[in-house]
């Protein structure tokens, strides 16, 4: 496959045994898609791009190395009117396929208007795609637990998954919920409202985190379930 310039200046950037290790933590992604190329590498390069080369290039979907996605994803971050930020999450979210380019989705513009952000998300959770699910969850946890919306985080926590990464990024979100509003969010935990992967991996993170205080540690561990039942691989 012929190489485009902006795939020459990527693999200029490889770091073959960054790729090695990357590729271990990606097991969605084709170790072929995989350049090897580190996050501030990436970073810098978005940069460097002018203007009509960021617009040439998001324009481009799908792409076909992950490095690509990845550039995609720091290139809609600095977009500055709401509407043209979630224009462009909303033509990438399709192409998402991996849990690192979905975490590193996070335009600024969408702090700019949180009733219209959240009617989005409210849609990205029922999607079929499970990083645009996971996104949805993770636009939860970014942008409103503080301050708190109480029935959209009942509505991340509402969804049911087979999908570990839908999981994980649930369980993520109640561990931040815990940690900045632990009397709303340890009632998930009391009332046995969550499967039981979710439910203890929530703990777990809180567990580790400094923000939960000791007491509130003691008592998230007399909540931790003992059965297998629902187990994630």
């Amino acid at each position: 496959m012929e190489r485009t310039p902006l795939q020459q200046r990527l693999f200029e950037l490889q770091d073959p045994g960054y790729r090695a290790f990357h590729c271990s933590l990606l097991p969605t992604v084709d170790p072929d898609r995989v350049i090897g190329v580190r996050v501030p590498a990436l970073r810098r390069l978005a940069k460097s791009l002018t203007p009509e080369e960021s617009a040439v290039f998001l324009a481009q979907l799908p792409h076909h190395y992950y490095e690509e996605n990845q550039l995609h994803s720091f290139l809609i971050a600095p977009i500055k009117p709401f509407d043209e930020a979630l224009a462009a999450v909303q033509r990438f979210l399709p192409y998402v396929d991996n849990w690192a380019t979905c975490d590193s989705l996070s335009p600024r513009a969408f702090k700019k208007d949180l009733p219209a952000l959240r009617a989005e998300i409210l849609r990205w959770l029922q999607s079929p795609r499970v990083y645009t699910v996971r996104f949805g969850a993770k636009m939860v946890m970014d942008h409103f637990l503080d301050p708190f919306d109480p029935a959209l985080l009942r509505a991340a926590l509402s969804v049911r998954s087979e999908d570990y990464y839908v999981n994980m990024m649930l369980a993520w979100l109640l561990a931040t919920a815990l940690a900045k509003q632990y009397e709303a969010a340890v009632q998930y935990l009391e009332t046995d409202a969550l499967p039981d992967f979710v439910h203890n991996k929530a703990i777990q993170k809180a567990i580790e985190s400094y923000r939960v205080t000791p007491a509130q540690k003691a008592y998230l561990r007399t909540l931790r379930r003992k059965t297998e039942r629902g187990k994630q691989p």
